[in-house]
């Protein structure tokens, strides 16, 4: 999450003006909460420079320009190659953990008042990561908001992940069985392609088949997408 302030529609916009004039930056997105909390900040940017050193920029433009320290951990940085291939991101897994199966440790949902918040937290190989998202606390926006979060988590173990949203979560039952099910957009400039999980529900844990059902639609597309040339 962040932390020093929140931003206003057209503050979003300058900031993210500012962060396109970085060189070798592409484009920058930053996403915020109903409250104006910076929740997410994405960085599309060639292999010119580091993308540690890319995250340092972000941060120092971004408190000059506004005033907001941003926290490098809500920072995703995708680069690509002249030939459009993905590369990295903040952190790049290495070869052990990139192979390993990743698996959902917990899953939380906290209500308070009108709001709700996700926290999951996924393991590949001993590597843990966490995510969190809020959202409203209505029926229809819970599994979303879980499935945001599962997304966030993932993307601090797998760097090609940032390129992906949700589109769609939710729990359906079919016949006696109940399914997570969710569907995602995976962009990969200037295409996008839809990318869909399904998971049953285990003792009636039906935010857990949220979280697998992301990883079903995820996982093997990114590995294709990080095994490519």
């Amino acid at each position: 999450m962040t932390l020093g302030g929140t931003l206003g529609p057209m503050e979003i916009a300058e900031v993210e003006r500012e962060l396109c004039r970085i060189p070798d930056v592409r484009a920058a997105r930053i996403v915020a909460n109903e409250h104006g909390d910076p929740i997410e900040v994405h960085i599309l940017a060639s292999t010119g420079k580091g993308a540690k050193q890319l995250v340092r920029d972000v941060q120092s433009v971004a408190i000059a320009s506004v005033g907001l320290d941003i926290d490098h951990r809500i920072i995703s940085v995708v680069q690509l190659e002249d030939s459009d291939a993905l590369q990295a991101s903040v952190r790049t897994p290495s070869p052990v953990s990139a192979s390993a199966r990743i698996v959902v440790e917990t899953v939380t949902l906290t209500k308070k008042e009108l709001r709700a918040v996700a926290t999951v937290t996924l393991n590949r190989g001993g590597e843990q990561a966490t995510g969190c998202a809020e959202g409203t606390d209505a029926t229809t926006a819970r599994w979303r908001i879980v499935a945001e979060a599962a997304l966030n988590a993932l993307q601090a173990l797998e760097p090609l992940a940032a390129s992906v949203a949700v589109e769609m979560a939710g729990v359906q039952r079919i016949g006696d069985r109940a399914l997570g099910i969710v569907t995602l957009v995976l962009v990969i400039p200037p295409n996008e392609e839809l990318l869909a999980g399904v998971a049953p529900v285990r003792g009636a844990n039906e935010d857990e088949a949220v979280v697998r059902a992301v990883l079903d639609a995820s996982n093997r597309r990114l590995a294709r997408l990080r095994s490519s040339p």
